[in-house]
């Protein structure tokens, strides 16, 4: 499978751009897509979600180590929601073909039309974290089996706005900043994408010189992006949030209705 120059360099900075997205508020899978089936209009859907686990994996890895370092998420949530998002991911990847993705679509647009009116009408909204103390241990430990099992299935199965709705999840539920959501986002993503990359592999549904190489731009856009958001703050985190859920509601309309 071949690309010319014009196409590769589109495909590399679609990826740049995806890992930038990805690591502020999740979404990058829209970005990138499109792209690879733009640049190969006979590449089938599972092959194009397989490759792009393989480049999104490595731009969410780096996202979370950057994150880890500057914000130090909690890792009583994050690491055991990473860790059951690996098998439940790779569940809903063998799930797909038996799921229609039309049948996702009217569901998680509607779910996002909520997120954006909730987020906009309500600018205190992941502005303030409270006290860690607040949240009972109880509410806790929903939070990983739901982060962990019910998003990592969801994003092997279907997958847009993963992230999105873990920074939802982890703001609302747990009473954090945007910015310590989008970090502990990034960490139980690395999960979601490994259990589903594995089966796609598995499946021998990776394009792996390909996906390697837009990795390596994933990757940088990805620094860049954690670094964006670690020094502006949660207030830019929300703005972006916005413009992606805004952006993924008329991707997803337009699938299911052009």
């Amino acid at each position: 499978m071949t690309v010319d120059a014009l196409g590769a360099a589109g495909l590399l900075g679609a990826a740049t751009a995806a890992g930038w997205v990805d690591a502020v508020v999740g979404g990058g899978g829209l970005v990138l897509i499109p792209a690879l089936l733009m640049a190969f209009p006979a590449l089938s859907p599972a092959v194009a979600l397989g490759t792009n686990k393989l480049t999104a994996i490595s731009g969410t890895t780096v996202a979370a180590v950057t994150y880890a370092r500057r914000t130090g998420p909690d890792r009583s949530v994050a690491l055991p929601a990473a860790g059951l998002a690996v098998p439940a991911a790779g569940f809903g990847a063998l799930s797909a073909s038996a799921l229609p993705a039309a049948w996702f679509r009217p569901v998680i647009m509607a779910l996002l039309i909520v997120v954006a009116v909730f987020v906009a009408a309500r600018p205190a909204f992941g502005a303030v974290q409270e006290s860690p103390e607040a949240v009972s241990r109880h509410r806790r430990i929903f939070v990983v089996a739901f982060a962990g099992c019910g998003i990592g299935f969801y994003d092997g199965v279907f997958g847009p706005g993963t992230g999105t709705f873990l920074i939802m999840i982890f703001t609302s539920l747990l009473a954090m900043e945007f910015l310590e959501s989008s970090a502990l986002a990034k960490v139980v993503n690395v999960g979601t994408n490994l259990g589903a990359l594995t089966v796609f592999a598995a499946q021998g549904q990776v394009l792996w010189t390909l996906g390697a190489a837009m990795a390596v731009c994933n990757v940088l856009g990805a620094r860049l992006g954690a670094a964006t958001a670690l020094r502006r703050g949660s207030g830019f985190v929300r703005t972006v949030l916005l413009v992606v859920v805004t952006g993924m509601v008329v991707k997803l309309g337009v699938d299911q209705f052009g």
